[in-house]
């Protein structure tokens, strides 16, 4: 989790929010995080790639950890692999997630964001990236093209809302997301989507002592 006293929005945020409206606000907002097995492998096969510094192989200089911000759009983050292709070099984002290509674009968003700030700062325009993802060893394409674009800003927009009003939304319980998250216990998905009514335990404690005449 990171923020900046400007107000400027993670580019993590965007991931969070597109998976989870609620799971981001517990993040950004209530700066809640707990630690499971799918996030620690996560933060694993991070720490392996953000090692720093760059190298250059072949014309292609390979940035790590590049710092990222946007003023347009507010917004900050770190890129995992940023290389630079061509004269005059063009920058290409990589991203790395620990599992497999998803059916939902929380992930391409992230990477859009990412390609939004870099064209910002290299003052270009960036027609793709990639996503190299860890369990399947693969690595996939992304075009960021004006439906993905269109996408990520409105994310920005409601995702900033949001948190700059500390907004935390109701749950809604999905099984497959919500098992894999590593907020559920903070969460509790299940018994927050239909809390107890206060009004009718308190009627029936009232019908419970009441002595018939």
């Amino acid at each position: 989790m990171s923020s900046h006293s400007d107000g400027s929005l993670p580019i993590s945020a965007l991931q969070h929010w597109l998976y989870c409206p609620r799971q981001c606000a517990l993040i950004h907002v209530e700066r809640l995080w707990v630690e499971n097995r799918l996030t620690a492998e996560g933060r694993a096969l991070h720490n392996r790639v953000d090692t720093g510094g760059h190298e250059s192989r072949k014309g292609v200089k390979t940035l790590r950890s590049v710092e990222l911000a946007s003023e347009q759009y507010c917004l900050h983050g770190v890129a995992d692999v940023v290389q630079l292709r061509g004269m005059p070099p063009e920058p290409y984002p990589v991203e790395y997630k620990r599992g497999r290509a998803k059916d939902h674009r929380a992930d391409d968003v992230q990477l859009c964001a990412q390609a939004i700030c870099l064209e910002e700062m290299f003052s270009v325009r960036i027609p793709e990236g990639a996503i190299y993802y860890g369990k399947s060893r693969r690595q996939k394409r992304v075009a960021f093209d004006l439906s993905l674009r269109t996408l990520t800003l409105g994310i920005i927009e409601q995702a900033s809302a949001a948190i700059n009003e500390a907004r935390v939304p109701t749950p809604q319980y999905e099984e497959r997301k919500c098992g894999a998250c590593s907020l559920i216990s903070l969460c509790k998905p299940k018994r927050m989507e239909s809390p107890p009514r206060v009004a009718a335990w308190l009627a029936r404690a009232a019908a419970s002592k009441a002595v018939p005449e």
